[in-house]
């Protein structure tokens, strides 16, 4: 198998059976990805040899800008996008199986999980995974401690509070917070027809 056929099926999300071929293609390839954030992890690299690691992970140039503390961990690698001036903070784990993609200037805090398999309901075919893309706009900043499930969409200059389990779409110019995260108010004068708060909600907020 090429890693072209293994990404155009993976962005397909179609269902992975256990055991196929498509399946021992992703353990080659998180395999591949331990060697390489192992290198990363294991002693202390300047910034440019992290930028050249991560590019080998990745498998495309990352830009000048891109900023990573270890210890990072994937189980891929391959399908992981950047835009320039991300920067990645130490402990965070990627599952980018369905594709992380990132936009220009975002903040991924200490110890963010991304998660982009679901695995199947049926106790008899628990193994078989479904990959779904998270997608992260510009200039997000993520909080730590938070999770990110299969399938989201971040929008554009949106917050994540510390610790928050993303389970759907957050829009642009949002802070969003909790487990479920939930909107709490807008950084841009809460947009109109999108999210209006009462006044008892205005004030939990400022508070």
């Amino acid at each position: 198998m090429e890693l072209n056929e293994f990404l155009k099926y993976m962005e397909s999300g179609q269902r992975v059976y256990a055991g196929s071929e498509m399946h021992k293609y992703m353990h080659f390839l998180s395999s591949e990805a331990q060697k390489l954030t192992a290198e990363l992890n294991g002693e202390y690299h300047t910034d440019e040899e992290k930028r050249e690691l991560f590019s080998r992970i990745t498998g495309g140039k990352v830009d000048g800008g891109f900023g990573i503390f270890p210890p990072f961990t994937t189980d891929c690698g391959k399908n992981i996008h950047l835009g320039e001036n991300v920067f990645i903070n130490a402990g965070c784990r990627f599952q980018d199986q369905g594709g992380i993609y990132i936009g220009s200037g975002a903040l991924i805090g200490h110890n963010v999980v991304i998660a982009t398999l679901n695995h199947a309901f049926e106790p008899e075919r628990r193994g078989d995974m479904f990959p779904a893309p998270v997608r992260i706009g510009k200039n997000v900043w993520i909080g730590s401690c938070s999770t990110i499930l299969p399938g989201v969409t971040i929008g554009d200059n949106a917050i994540i509070g510390a610790g928050s389990v993303v389970t759907r779409d957050i829009p642009d110019n949002a802070v969003a917070a909790g487990n479920p995260a939930k909107v709490k108010k807008y950084i841009d004068g809460r947009r109109e027809g999108v999210y209006k708060k009462s006044a008892s909600e205005e004030s939990d907020i400022s508070k």
